[in-house]
Parts: C-alpha cells; sequence; structure tokens
C-alpha cells in the first residue's frame, strides 16, 4: 500500500504472498461496520486477478480511523481545497425533512466532511416511501424518519456528528437563537406551510437557506439569504385546487370531481365527521354555493340515520340507495339545471348485482385495470363491510370516545378501495370517465409521482450552492432548474434582488416577548404597537394565517388573550399603517412584522405581560411616483408623437431591447417605420402602406398597428 495512505502514522500491515493467496487484514481497508466494506458485498474470499483477497476479520478498537476515513479527506481537500473542508468539517448545520430529498441530502452531507448535521422530521415510515428513500428498509416501517436516517447515515461515516429531532420545526422550541446556532439551513420539505416558517425563521435569524423542492421530473434549488436576495415568499405561490361545493355535489364535469366526492363528502358522512370542510370543497356562501351549504345540513341528518346501522347487512343496499338512486333522482328533477348540460342516467341496479355475484372481491387488487360497473359494485360493497368492521371495532375499543372517525389515507387499501368504486359509479351516472384504483390513489391523494434521479440530482445541486455560501460567494450562487423538457436539462439563473413588496422579507422585523399565560391583544396594540413603537388608530394586526384581528373599527378582540389567536412562541404577526396623506393624515411608515417570543422564565411581580426586546425604527413608505405628463411609453409621447432616434437614450446596439417583434419579424426599434399594417378580409398578405413588399406571416398571430403620424405601436397578439 502506498505511504501516503498511512493515518495517523500508524503502520499499515503489509500484505503477505502466499502461493496464489494475497491475505490483507481488514481494518487496513475499511472498517467491518462500513456499509462499503468489502464483506457488504462480497463473499469471505474474492478472486482479483492471479491472487485471491482473504477477508480476516479484525477486531482492533482503532479500526474505523484507518485507510478509508484518510483517503476520504485528502480527496475532499484535493476537490474543494483545505479551507473548504475544514469550514465544512466545523460548521453546524441543519437539515428539514427526511424524505425523498432528505435521505439523498444526507448521505451528501455526511460524505461530503460536514461535520455537525441535525436532521429534523415529523413524519414516519411508509411503506409507499421504500422505492426512492434508500436510508429505509421494510423493518422501519412506522418509525421515526429523522432517528432512522440518522442511524444509517452514520455508518457512512463514524466520526461524523448526526443529532435527531423526531418533531415538527414549527414547534415552539425550535425558536430563533436554537436556528442562529446553524451556519446554513437545508430545506427538503413537502408543504407550502413549513416552507413559510423556516423561511421566515432564517430571515429573522439571518441565517442562509437553501430551498429546494421536486416535482416529478423537474427540481428547484434556490439560495436565500436575508437583504440579499429574494426569499421564498417573495414570489407568490398558487393557492391549493379547491371545487365548489355546487359542482362536487350537483354538477360533475371531470373524473376528479367525483373523487373529491367520494373521498370529502361520502367517507367522512359515513365513518367520520361531516362537519369538517374538506380543503378540497370551498364552502364559501356565496349564491351558487348557498343552496348547496343548505342542503348538506339536511343531508347530514340522512346520513347520521344510515351511521347507526352501518354494520348491518342492510347498510350496503341502504348507502347505494340513497346516494346513487334518491339523490340523483332529485337531480333529475331540477330541469333547469340540465338545460346545457347532459343530465345524469341512473344505473341498473338489478343487473349490476346479478353480473357482481360472479366477481371475486379480490378483483381489488387489479389497480392498473379499469373495472367494470359491476366489478366497481363488487368493490364498493367489499370495501364498505371492511370499513364497517373498523368503524365497529373502533367504537367498541374507545368506549369513551363519542365519534369515532375512519379518515382517507392513500396507503389505507380499505378507505382507497371505497373511494375508487364509489368516485366510479358516480362518474358513470353523470357519463364521465372510469380511472383505475391507481389513478384514484394518484388524483385523491394529490401525488405527483415522484422519481428518485430527480431527487438525487436536486440534492447534490443543493450541496453545491452551499459551497458558494460557506465561501461569502453569493454572487456566483444560482438558482437552478431541473427540467425534462428543453435543450438543457439543468438550467440556472442569477439569484433574484429581494422584492419590495414582499410581505415577509421587506417589511421592519421586531421581536415582542410575551407571557403566554396574560398577554392579550390589548397589550400587544395599546402598550407596544401605539405606547412604543407610536402606531395611531388607523392601524390593522394580521396574524401569519391572514386572520385580521385589530383594526380601527374592530377593537372587541383588545381584551382576548393572544392565545385565543392561536398566536404562540415563533409566531409572526404582521401590522400596517393605514394612514392616508390625502385626507390631512400623517405618511404611512411601511409594514412591520412582529415576532412572537414566549416568555421561558416565571413572570416577576413588576413584570408585563408583553415586551418589546429592543425599539426598531420603522421607515416611511416611499411614496409612489407622479405620473409625468410628458413620459415616453416604448418611445411615444403622451400627444401620441414617435420620439425620432436620438431623442432619448435607448437601448445599447445588440441588446435584447434593439428590436420590437412584430409576429414572426422583427423590426428594428429605431428603424422609424411610418406605415400602417394591414391584415385584409380575404386573408391576403400584409404589406407596408406604400410598398408591395410583404410582411412575413405569422403562423396564425394577429398583430395590430395603431397608426399615428409619426410611427406605430405595434401590439402583439
Amino acid at each position: 500500500l502506498p505511504s501516503k495512505c498511512r493515518h495517523r502514522q500508524s503502520p499499515i500491515p503489509t500484505a503477505t504472498v502466499s502461493g496464489s493467496l494475497l491475505f490483507l487484514p481488514l481494518y487496513s481497508l475499511l472498517p467491518l461496520s462500513h456499509p462499503l466494506s468489502l464483506s457488504h458485498f462480497y463473499a469471505p474470499t474474492i478472486s482479483l486477478r492471479s491472487y485471491t483477497i482473504e477477508i480476516i476479520h479484525s477486531t482492533t478498537p482503532d479500526r474505523d480511523h484507518y485507510l478509508l476515513p484518510a483517503m476520504r479527506d485528502s480527496s475532499l481537500k484535493r476537490s474543494l481545497g483545505a479551507d473548504l473542508t475544514r469550514s465544512l468539517k466545523e460548521s453546524r448545520v441543519l437539515l428539514v425533512g427526511a424524505g425523498g430529498i432528505g435521505c439523498e441530502l444526507l448521505k451528501n452531507l455526511v460524505l461530503t466532511g460536514f461535520g455537525d448535521i441535525h436532521i429534523i422530521d415529523l413524519d414516519t415510515i411508509d411503506l409507499s416511501n421504500l422505492n426512492r428513500q434508500f436510508l429505509f428498509r421494510h423493518e422501519h416501517i412506522k418509525k421515526s424518519k429523522a432517528l432512522v436516517a440518522k442511524e444509517v447515515a452514520q455508518r457512512f461515516r463514524a466520526d461524523a456528528k448526526l443529532e435527531a429531532y423526531h418533531a415538527n420545526i414549527m414547534d415552539p422550541q425550535f425558536d430563533v437563537p436554537w436556528f442562529e446556532s446553524f451556519k446554513v439551513v437545508f430545506n427538503a420539505l413537502d408543504n407550502i406551510a413549513a416552507r413559510r416558517h423556516v423561511n421566515r425563521m432564517c430571515l429573522a435569524a439571518n441565517v442562509p437557506l437553501i430551498e429546494s423542492g421536486t416535482t416529478g421530473f423537474n427540481g428547484q434549488v434556490q439560495v436565500i439569504k436575508k437583504s440579499e436576495t429574494a426569499c421564498y415568499d417573495c414570489t407568490p405561490k398558487p393557492t391549493p385546487k379547491s371545487f365548489a361545493i355546487c359542482t362536487i355535489r350537483s354538477t360533475p364535469s371531470q373524473p376528479i370531481h367525483c373523487i373529491v366526492w367520494a373521498k370529502s363528502f361520502l367517507l367522512p358522512e359515513l365513518f367520520g365527521n361531516s362537519e369538517e370542510a374538506a380543503p378540497e370543497m370551498d364552502t364559501t356562501t356565496d349564491a351558487d354555493n348557498a343552496e348547496e351549504i343548505e342542503e348538506l345540513r339536511k343531508e347530514a341528518l340522512e346520513f347520521k340515520e344510515l351511521r347507526k346501522s352501518i354494520d348491518t347487512e342492510e347498510a350496503y343496499l341502504k348507502i347505494y340507495d340513497k346516494v346513487f338512486r334518491k339523490d340523483i333522482e332529485r337531480l333529475q328533477g331540477m330541469k333547469d339545471m340540465w338545460k346545457t348540460r347532459t343530465p345524469p342516467q341512473l344505473l341498473d341496479f338489478a343487473q349490476m348485482e346479478e353480473q357482481s355475484t360472479s366477481i371475486p372481491p379480490t378483483i381489488s387488487t387489479e389497480d392498473q385495470k379499469v373495472w367494470t360497473l359491476a366489478e366497481n359494485l363488487t368493490v364498493f360493497r367489499d370495501s364498505l363491510k371492511r370499513l364497517s368492521r373498523r368503524f365497529r371495532d373502533l367504537q367498541a375499543n374507545n368506549p369513551t370516545d363519542e365519534a369515532p372517525v375512519l379518515t382517507f389515507d392513500k396507503d389505507d387499501v380499505d378507505t382507497l378501495d371505497f373511494v375508487a368504486a364509489a368516485a366510479n359509479l358516480r362518474a358513470a351516472i353523470f357519463h364521465l370517465e372510469l380511472k383505475s384504483k391507481f389513478d384514484v390513489k394518484e388524483m385523491a391523494g394529490n401525488i405527483i409521482p415522484a422519481i428518485a434521479t430527480t431527487n438525487a440530482m436536486t440534492a447534490a445541486l443543493c450541496v453545491l450552492q452551499s459551497f458558494k455560501v460557506f465561501q461569502n460567494d453569493l454572487a456566483h450562487a444560482k438558482t437552478v432548474f431541473l427540467e425534462r423538457s428543453g435543450a438543457r436539462a439543468i438550467n440556472s439563473d442569477s439569484l433574484n434582488l429581494p422584492n419590495p413588496s414582499c410581505p415577509v422579507c421587506s417589511p421592519v422585523l421586531a421581536r415582542v416577548e410575551i407571557d403566554p399565560e396574560t398577554a392579550t391583544l390589548g397589550h400587544l396594540v395599546e402598550d407596544i404597537l401605539q405606547g412604543q413603537l407610536g402606531y395611531g388608530e388607523n392601524t390593522s394586526v394580521t396574524t401569519d394565517t391572514g386572520l385580521v384581528i385589530y383594526e380601527i373599527d374592530f377593537d372587541d378582540n383588545l381584551n382576548k388573550k393572544l392565545s385565543h389567536f392561536g398566536i404562540k412562541g415563533n409566531s409572526f404577526i404582521t401590522v400596517r399603517d393605514d394612514n392616508d396623506p390625502e385626507a390631512n393624515e400623517p405618511d404611512p411608515r411601511v409594514d412591520l412584522n412582529v415576532m412572537i417570543i414566549e416568555r421561558s422564565e416565571p413572570p416577576s411581580t413588576d413584570s408585563k405581560p408583553a415586551k418589546l426586546q429592543s425599539v426598531v425604527e420603522i421607515p416611511l413608505k416611499p411614496k409612489k411616483p407622479t405620473p409625468d405628463a410628458t413620459a415616453t411609453t416604448d418611445g411615444a409621447t403622451a400627444t401620441g408623437k414617435r420620439k425620432r432616434e436620438g431623442s432619448s437614450p435607448g437601448p445599447e446596439p445588440g441588446s435584447t431591447h434593439d428590436t420590437k417583434r412584430l409576429a414572426s419579424a422583427s423590426v428594428p426599434a429605431s428603424s422609424g417605420i411610418d406605415a400602417t399594417v394591414i391584415d385584409d378580409e380575404e386573408g391576403g398578405k400584409r404589406k407596408h402602406e406604400g410598398s408591395n413588399e410583404p410582411i412575413p406571416d405569422s403562423s396564425g398571430m394577429a398583430a395590430i398597428v395603431i397608426d399615428d403620424e409619426d410611427g406605430a405601436i405595434m401590439i402583439e397578439d
């Protein structure tokens, strides 16, 4: 073995050759416990060229500190440089999430030499995780993701310091001082609420955040640094898709409407709490929904009677008769509803029932197949019996629980079978496409296929971008995108600057310490906002969930405790100055974000329920510029005249703003075209006025040109 591979000046035993056997003590290569050790992959002896390597198990206590760690450190120094390698080894980083990206990221952090890694995840391991979350095995199902990930990753590098938390990152114990203890935070989350919380905490703690996410073949990595880059909330996020109750209940037009009906209406009515509104169902009481909501209340009483006999033999017939006959007949009677729609049609229950007698319940295991109506009826009947037994057992085992609940889970076979069969029966009634159980699972569980390769690439990009943070080189950090379409799979863009209108990172941040037992909204508004920070009456206070809890005409909440509004440690509230200068009121100040910190020590007799940790300076909102009557837009004056070349600074030659596209043709911005583009009704070629030269066709794109005396403004359609 090369002498440079020796570690700590420890002598490496020399290999000895005896005939065709090469004897090499294992501890000079790998620790036995290491997942990459030869004993992990091969039989006790393997043939290599003309020799046979015989594995000799060593019992030396120092075996974990021999060749492999030395070789790894040496490789890292050659690849990353001694300074960066040392920074990583001395760093303390936080990994939030130990799922698809988290498993890959933890492996990368450990093998790249990060010295102190903290992992937090609230979730437990499920069977569906095993195909891509490679740190987990079948024996780990139902165990904590964070704890198992730590245990397995520790074997990758014995000298790495790993700490795991089976907890919610939004818990009060993970406060700003805790976040401040980390050099970098890595986000590997799968929900917007937690992402927003970590984003706020990192901004409050002034700790860089590496945000990441994947959707199928697409992935994204973003570096976030307070005051230097855009934060997670600088770009508005799409709201979750919801469907109006009237659509779900009365006029479904897509298979997803029937799936949501089975999952979020029928299942809870029979086996859950019907008063809980599912997020997929829009319960706003507008004109379209009000009548359906009232109808829901009436039907709740009918389902209450059905639940009383849910475990009887007649339950299946009663439920089918209620939801697939009576309810449909009621809808058919609403003639006005079907003037422009195809009305629903009752199914032939007797025929389906007769055909289903020869169909075994095991048909439900054929999840890639689109079941026939008779097969759907078989699965509906069988899954209803299974759920009824579970519901009865739940009642028997929890006699004090007045309302036992069975909820939908995409990995719960019984509830999935029920939702798939019920949704397909309803889809057939409304002349919609039937779906396989596999498709229903994907749609009902809001599942976007997770691809291990995308997770691995995204995790690798997270680590690469973190190197820029450790080297204080944000100028070269990028927002990186993985895209399946296009010429390149990996694309990058420079980091965006903070959005001045962002409700999270643009406001000033203040920290208020409260006694959770006694602090009221009045203590916050009157003592701190008005008494110490100088806010007037025209002030509004909003929680981080968007709930307005105080404004000038809404002061009934002042005597209520902050805990009444769900405000606790690590909560954020937004204070908005609503002064109107046009009404001779003082100029408004920028928004203020207040971070709530729970007081850890018992309050003293003279301590206040709410205390501002330090006074902050809140600047005035910048005034909007007054429109200039002579201002130009794209070279045109307010009078409609186009400025001549040279009358004002223009774009540099060759820049992206040097030409204006007219459909598929490029027209120089400074060409001074004095023409009208004409597209006659007979489909003739468009020509420059006064010229026979046609303008190139635009493949169906229409161009409108508004002519004036000196030029044209071209509007692309």
